[in-house]
């Protein structure tokens, strides 16, 4: 359903909090088909290292690729845990070759990125700094510094070989000082993690991922007779229902203690339900994600950990609605990619592989794709 007439009577908070290209991307011939909900968080990754193994194998905190790999290699050979076993990863990922972008980043790329080339965009997952960090993880692999079970890694998977002790290092998400690093220092107290810059590579180049600016879409069925109801029940989540949303009532769930915010856990932990609800309509308020953050204990840095990601991006310059073509052919796409990666990474196939998967991606729709995108780049920059 067109959704004009009632954003323009009921909406205004909407209006005030989401910005003109996040309305852009659902807006068709002036009709606005649906509403977005931002995403609070522009970036999730930030490497994170154990300075206590760190300071026992005489190193400095690593800021090239090459000063990474050293600090790398010494925790997967120098016994960094004093166990007398050969039992810790320089180095971890997830499965689907997640947790690996500042690594990609230190070469100039990122996943499932559009970046700007002589005036086009062009899809970094056939880019020749794609196959350069392919190599470099292959190099990683073959000097058995990379968690050789990483295709199996799910995140909990990952998350329980940080908490006892088997990685010193990875690519943490934002908020893994509340989870699995803060589960290691539980189990082990003299366990000390530091966050570290982001590896700069041999030419210059560093960085992490950026986020879509927009998380979901709220749509309303054509035949529905309640949209003025649902444009109203947003609405009041976007403006004044968002700070109980996003914090939980006042004096139940938390109060203001010398300026700072005091959350009461246990009741935090019971109405984290409200979360539902925010998430309908985000909203991007940095002066209560502060707060919140914050709140949740400043020893965990979460705050610290998002600024120091945001300063990092790696801007994908593609961020409208997925094309026709992505709809025929993007899973095939994705699944082709990533276990050519895989294989290449894991030593099954040759390097020169990716040349080979480049001129199929082209060939099973690729090109096709980079079509729509780039007739988008062209509307979009009229």
């Amino acid at each position: 359903m067109s959704l004009n007439d009632y954003i323009e009577k009921y909406g205004a908070n909407l209006k005030a909090k989401i910005p003109k290209e996040a309305w852009d991307n659902v807006t068709v011939e002036g009709n606005i088909y649906a509403i977005p909900s931002l995403n609070e968080v522009n970036g999730t990754e930030i490497i994170y290292a154990r300075k206590d193994w760190l300071d026992k194998l005489g190193l400095k905190p690593p800021r090239t690729i090459q000063e990474y790999t050293a600090v790398m290699k010494a925790f997967a050979e120098g016994d960094p845990d004093g166990n007398g076993r050969k039992d810790t990863y320089g180095l971890s990922i997830l499965e689907h070759l997640e947790r690996t972008s500042p690594f990609l980043g230190a070469f100039g790329v990122q996943m499932n990125a559009w970046y700007e080339r002589d005036g086009k965009l062009v899809y970094s997952g056939i880019l020749p700094e794609m196959k350069e960090a392919l190599a470099y993880l292959r190099s990683l692999y073959d000097q058995d510094i990379l968690d050789p079970e990483f295709p199996l890694n799910k995140i909990d998977v990952l998350g329980e070989k940080v908490a006892t002790g088997r990685v010193g290092l990875y690519s943490a998400a934002w908020f893994d000082t509340r989870t699995h690093i803060a589960e290691n220092r539980k189990n082990d107290p003299s366990a000390e993690w530091i966050p570290l810059d982001f590896p700069v590579g041999p030419k210059g180049n560093h960085g992490v991922y950026s986020t879509s600016n927009v998380r979901s879409y709220n749509v309303v069925p054509l035949k529905s007779h309640n949209a003025e109801a649902v444009v109203k029940f947003l609405d009041f989540i976007a403006g004044p229902g968002q700070q109980a949303l996003k914090l939980g009532f006042e004096n139940e769930v938390w109060t203001r203690v010398n300026g700072k915010l005091s959350i009461r856990f246990a009741e935090h932990t019971k109405h984290a339900y409200r979360g539902i609800y925010g998430a309908l309509v985000d909203t991007v308020e940095k002066e209560m994600t502060k707060d919140r953050l914050e709140g949740l204990g400043e020893q965990f840095r979460l705050y610290d950990n998002l600024q120091r990601i945001e300063s990092n991006l790696m801007e994908n310059r593609f961020n409208g609605p997925p094309t026709p073509a992505m709809g025929k052919h993007q899973v095939k796409l994705s699944k082709l990619q990533e276990e050519t990666y895989t294989l290449i990474i894991t030593g099954l196939s040759p390097i020169e592989e990716f040349d080979a998967f480049v001129k199929k991606w082209k060939e099973s729709g690729g090109d096709e794709i980079s079509g729509e995108v780039n007739e988008w780049w062209r509307e979009t920059n009229k």
